[in-house]
């Protein structure tokens, strides 16, 4: 009997802290990216790791072979800087998710995992700061993020309909905007908790008191620790429930609040330059999980606070350790 699981995109942040969540439970797992196994941003020793591009049609067949359930976090993808600037490179990975449910069908896999994204969400129900928080259902009349959240609405539906066509068990989250520990810190492809972050720990390390923010600071989000991210994917996946369902905070936050919940943390108040020709995304997003409580009896809830307390704690040990000269490494054992 197959009782091995595939995670694509194990080089990244939550793939990376899926797997190791897998190996703590003792079970088998094939870990799959197309970075080379020492740039992975955490990497379970315990683990099959292989390096493969799965935007290949013959790869996914591949590291599928033995396989009874696969998730699919593999993508080209970052913060807003990177997905408003590569709009074609993020919706190329419509490859991977096509390829990988070819040979999840193929191959006869159990359960299909895919994690798509809050920027389904159209642009015309996110123009106020204040905006309620996004049901499952707005994400119809579509006018998803342009490129990237098309990719991911296309490859719900290719979910959807190799689950009705073909019988394969299919299960669709929407994530909104996660964070935390052993993530993209700096490099363009951060997301704002982690940029935050970084910006305030620079300033602390380098003596300065300026930090640039994106935007006005009003724009408001929700973000979700990962620890919470990877215990609603898990529940998802073993549940019945067969429509995208968002997994996300209903925390809403402006960024200005982010700022000062990092200050707060870090002990300092810098002066803040806003930089109104940055990307900015959406003006307000939200989760609202009133879905996610009736069919899965739970819902994130790690305090937005909690969580920037250790992401904070990391970043602050890495960017030091950078400046001082000292031996980095991005994937940790």
């Amino acid at each position: 009997m197959r009782n091995v699981i595939l995670v694509a995109g194990a080089g990244g942040f939550i793939g990376g802290q899926l797997v190791r969540n897998f190996i703590e439970q003792g079970l088998s797992v094939r870990a799959v990216d197309q970075k080379q196994v020492k740039d992975w941003y955490y990497r379970s020793p315990e683990a099959e790791n292989v390096v493969a591009d799965l935007q290949e049609k013959s790869s996914c067949f591949r590291v599928s072979e033995g396989i009874e359930e696969i998730y699919n976090l593999a993508a080209d993808m970052g913060g807003m800087g990177f997905i408003e600037h590569n709009k074609a490179r993020c919706m190329l990975s419509s490859l991977i998710n096509t390829h990988l449910l070819l040979a999840a069908r193929d191959n006869r896999v159990g359960r299909f995992f895919f994690a798509s994204s809050a920027c389904v969400y159209p642009d015309y129900r996110q123009k106020d700061a204040h905006s309620p928080g996004l049901k499952e259902t707005d994400a119809y009349p579509a006018m998803p993020e342009d490129g990237y959240g098309w990719e991911k609405l296309f490859s719900e539906r290719m979910c959807r309909h190799f689950r009705e066509d073909f019988g394969l068990a299919t299960r669709i989250a929407r994530y909104h905007n996660v964070y935390g520990p052993y993530g993209t810190w700096d490099g363009g492809r951060e997301k704002a908790p982690a940029a935050i972050c970084r910006k305030v720990a620079l300033a602390l390390i380098n003596g300065t008191r300026d930090i640039e923010i994106w935007g006005d600071g009003q724009q408001t989000r929700s973000f979700m620790y990962i620890d919470d991210c990877i215990r609603g994917t898990k529940l998802l996946m073993n549940s019945d429930y067969v429509d995208p369902l968002n997994i996300g905070s209903d925390e809403m936050v402006s960024i200005n609040q982010l700022v000062d919940i990092v200050e707060e943390i870090a002990g300092v108040k810098l002066r803040r330059v806003y930089n109104l020709d940055a990307p900015k995304g959406v003006r307000g997003r939200n989760s609202d999980n009133a879905l996610i409580s009736k069919v899965l009896k739970w819902a994130p809830s790690i305090a937005l606070r909690a969580g920037m307390q250790r992401t904070f704690a990391w970043i602050y040990d890495q960017a030091k350790a950078r400046a001082e000269g000292r031996s980095f490494v991005a994937a940790f054992d």
